[in-house]
């Protein structure tokens, strides 16, 4: 079966891996777009997974001032060597993290970064609306769930809907530089400045 150009666009959209390895996921699936989602898993996101527990000592700090001097941004992304840190695809994913930061305001890296206190105030507010609604304990825990999912795309970086890319998250950004560059990289800390906010 061919590989269409098209094909391969639509499961690097979806997946977010390089344009070479979808092409060769399609061609082991023989052009079945979930087949080669799974190829891919078992491949990219299998690597990508077992390089997220080295250690990412050297890196970039990025900055990012918008336009009018209104907001700025400054992120520390960590790799593995000084190389893949000097790279320029390292750095366009750090620029791309410094404007992601800047346009969406996150709070914290990831649902991790959350004080407990902070996550147990989401939940109570969530379980306060559902408080006169008849409906059984275990359904409005699930309905805290679904919400607190919602509040982690909003408030955690990683969870975030990436601004360039609508069908990958930060999260899935991050993953795919790893299976791409083959080095561990984390996003270790970040601040956000704009005028007259504390």
């Amino acid at each position: 079966m061919e590989i269409t150009a098209d094909m391969v666009k639509e499961l690097r959209q979806r997946t977010g891996i390089g344009v070479m390895e979808c092409k060769e996921a399609l061609k082991e699936a023989e052009g079945d777009l979930e087949k080669a989602i799974g190829v891919l898993r078992k491949k990219g996101y299998a690597r990508a997974h077992d390089k997220m527990n080295r250690e990412a000592a050297e890196g970039l700090v990025g900055s990012y001032i918008h336009m009018n001097g209104k907001i700025g941004v400054l992120v520390e992304i960590n790799c593995e060597s000084d190389f893949v840190a000097r790279n320029d695809e390292f750095k366009e994913l750090v620029k791309n993290v410094c404007l992601q930061v800047a346009a969406s305001n996150p709070k914290y890296i990831g649902p991790e970064d959350i004080p407990a206190a902070v996550l147990e105030e989401e939940k109570e507010i969530v379980r306060a609306q559902f408080k006169d609604s008849q409906k059984p304990a275990e359904i409005v825990e699930k309905i805290v769930q679904g919400k607190l999912k919602k509040f982690y795309e909003e408030v955690c970086l990683l969870d975030q809907v990436y601004i360039k890319d609508d069908k990958l998250t930060i999260r899935q950004l991050i993953s795919s530089a790893i299976a791409k560059i083959g080095e561990n990289i984390k996003i270790s800390r970040f601040v956000r400045f704009e005028v007259g906010k504390p």
